[in-house]
């Protein structure tokens, strides 16, 4: 999951997605061999010349300067997320491999931050989507049927791009499954393009791509997107179906983790079912602590 071949393969996949029409391009009839624009078009479009694009995409060239990153965003039509995405590709990446990191903490400021949201579903995510913590709520209606303790240890902690693809649970839980799926690679994908050093990403990847079809198919496709505010309609076994919003906050003091908070509008439905959610968690929480008093 090098950089340059990442850039060189996305550079080809936005390629793919473009028709000339889209781009203002005569055809004159003519018939493609091959799906999207040809790399001297868009070559043209951003006002490069054709043998330094090939070199791009061909894996050749070791980087792109920002002018250059930005001419071809707009030949390609990039989105702003797309763009940043290009962006991270094209930086110069070291030569020597990048060290392991540590297994990633959950500072006291964040831990107090959780423990403050007791009323809404959240949960801390890690640069690879680990959970990191989450609250009473957050672990109930993402995944009450895994060990609540689990995120606390670094080896157990489950991975919520793991668990969409690979969970029976998870894939139940949402009504639209195919779009959260989605969601989730094209979110996996900026953080490949900031992080392509990561091995434990890139087994991350390899895992998900040899178990699953649909991830990998994905994965190819080579779509990025920002998980910043999204409804989902999810389907509880004790909420019910429930129309949320999920909202993707960053630590300031620690940009690759992400704390995901989940709301209701007043006076819905999915209220409603996120209230009768607590109940349950709290009914639960006095049950153990009964027990515990007996013992």
């Amino acid at each position: 999951m090098s950089g340059q071949g990442q850039l060189a393969e996305y550079l080809q996949a936005c390629r793919a997605r473009l028709t000339p029409d889209q781009v203002g391009l005569p055809t004159y009839g003519e018939r493609r061999r091959v799906p999207g624009l040809r790399r001297e078009e868009v070559a043209g479009l951003a006002g490069v010349s054709a043998s330094y694009y090939v070199r791009l995409e061909q894996g050749q060239a070791l980087h792109a300067s920002q002018e250059v990153v930005a001419a071809l965003a707009r030949a390609l039509q990039l989105d702003p997320d797309e763009h940043a995405h290009l962006r991270e590709l094209a930086q110069p990446r070291r030569k020597r491999p990048a060290p392991k990191p540590p297994a990633e903490r959950v500072s006291p400021d964040t831990a107090e931050l959780l423990a403050a949201l007791a009323h809404v579903p959240a949960i801390l995510l890690g640069r690879r989507g680990d959970v990191l913590a989450w609250n009473a709520l957050g672990h109930a209606l993402f995944a009450g049927h895994l060990d609540f303790t689990a995120p606390q240890r670094p080896a157990d902690r489950p991975n919520m791009t793991r668990l969409v693809f690979l969970d029976a649970h998870t894939r139940a839980l949402y009504g639209n499954w195919a779009a959260k799926a989605r969601a989730v690679v094209g979110n996996l994908r900026l953080t490949a393009g900031k992080h392509p050093d990561d091995r434990d990403l890139t087994a991350l990847v390899g895992e998900l791509a040899t178990h699953s079809p649909e991830f990998a198919t994905m994965w190819a496709d080579h779509r990025v997107r920002a998980c910043d505010s999204t409804a989902h309609r999810m389907l509880h076994p004790v909420a019910g179906e429930v129309l949320v919003n999920q909202q993707t906050l960053r630590i300031p003091h620690a940009p690759d983790q992400t704390l995901t908070v989940v709301t209701a509008r007043a006076g819905s439905a999915a209220q409603a079912g996120l209230t009768l959610l607590a109940q349950a968690v709290a009914t639960r929480e006095a049950a153990d602590r009964a027990d515990l008093a007996v013992r």
